[in-house]
């Protein structure tokens, strides 16, 4: 098996022929390479690199000067980068009162997200990597503005990467610390901005909640296996007795380059109030990047199932979804169906995607979304227009 190691060279390979996305310029600068060196189609979706340079513990240095000594090799300057959303939601019930108050108004969310990333290499002696990634909201959270964390330690053996990552996040789920998906296993990489519409795993609750916890991933050109202990909380001193399981076979298939993944939540641990919370859930998944009729596309599929016992309750979804780059560097549009239960009763759902890149880190994105029984008083279908922006 080859060994399993980034060079400049595969950094160069990768940005010569990725396609234009978005993204958070934290590591762009980091590797003095452009945004779509690490992302297909758009943001967050990631290509091979990306999915290489994550596995490394995000160290992978580039064109940016480094202050070196013994046992010493970081950034000449600290990553940084800024992610903003502006949000415009409609949904089709009745406006609530006072008139406006909600969605079926028309809702402007100014800011929807705006949040200060920090990243890259802390330590590298050739065997051993340590990176880093800090979210930091720029409202406070219960953290003071720490809004996720995570610092992989990587061990480079000549068939593997073998990784230790604690980490803990406010709301992104158990999947934090590591995963390869771009289908919300980690509720911020998805591939459309409905996410519940869209991936399986985010309806019945498996990729969102907060958590704290440590992953330990084994990684081969093969695939990898991530077992993580973790707790349901946020930023705080606490016993981690849950399991999050990912199994993950990453193939090219056709020229399509594949990830398929099994995922399980088991155990109950205590929140910060010391409350018990069960996690019994599964998701079963597969994705594919490559090109049809001169195309670049994503194919997904997702099929999920929480317990009725566990925090995201009694719910089963299987999600289709296609995505295409219509115009190169510049429009995707793509469609997803969900066929969902609710404590057994049907909740389907139908959506329609658009993203306009006005430049590698400037894109407009359009999510419709049909659903097959009205949404409570929310009514049935819900329209998301938003800018969003990286720099």
């Amino acid at each position: 098996m080859k060994k399993v190691a980034l060079s400049l060279a595969g950094v160069l390979a990768a940005a010569a022929f990725a396609p234009e996305a978005s993204a958070i310029p934290a590591f762009a600068r980091q590797t003095g390479m452009a945004c779509s060196a690490c992302h297909a189609q758009h943001f967050p979706i990631l290509n091979g690199f990306g999915r290489a340079f994550k596995a490394a513990g995000f160290t992978m240095m580039g064109a940016q000067e480094k202050v070196e000594g013994e046992h010493l090799s970081i950034p000449a300057q600290m990553n940084f980068g800024q992610l903003l959303k502006v949000r415009y939601q409609k949904t089709s019930g009745t406006a609530g009162t006072p008139s406006g108050v909600d969605t079926n108004g028309g809702q402007w969310q100014f800011p929807d997200e705006y949040a200060l990333f920090v990243g890259g290499r802390v330590a590298d002696n050739g065997t051993v990597k340590v990176g880093v990634m800090a979210e930091n909201a720029l409202a406070g959270t219960a953290a003071g503005i720490v809004a996720g964390l995570r610092v992989p330690v990587v061990v480079e053996l000549d068939a593997a990467l073998i990784s230790v990552i604690p980490f803990t996040t406010d709301s992104l789920g158990a999947f934090y610390g590591y995963t390869e998906s771009s289908q919300a296993i980690n509720r911020a990489i998805r591939w459309a901005e409905h996410r519940k519409e869209i991936s399986a795993a985010q309806y019945t609750s498996l990729g969102s909640s907060e958590a704290t916890g440590i992953a330990v991933v084994a990684h081969t050109d093969m695939g990898y296996v991530n077992v993580t202990r973790w707790a349901p909380t946020f930023a705080s001193a606490i016993q981690m007795s849950s399991t999050a399981i990912e199994i993950a076979a990453t193939p090219t298939i056709a020229d399509f380059a594949t990830i398929i993944s099994l995922n399980n939540l088991s155990g109950s641990s205590y929140d910060a109030a010391a409350a018990v919370v069960t996690t019994k859930s599964t998701a079963i998944s597969a994705q594919a990047h490559g090109e049809l009729a001169g195309m670049e596309t994503g194919l997904y599929f997702q099929n999920s199932k929480s317990d009725a016992t566990s925090y995201g309750g009694d719910k089963t979804a299987t999600t289709f979804g296609a995505d295409f780059t219509v115009v190169p560097h510049t429009l995707s549009i793509g469609a997803a169906i969900r066929s969902a239960k609710n404590a057994g009763v049907a909740d389907n759902a139908t959506t329609f995607t658009a993203v306009y890149d006005l430049a590698q880190n400037v894109a407009l994105v359009a999510n419709y979304t049909k659903y097959g029984t009205a949404q409570g008083a929310n009514g049935d279908s819900l329209f998301t227009g938003m800018l969003e922006a990286a720099w």
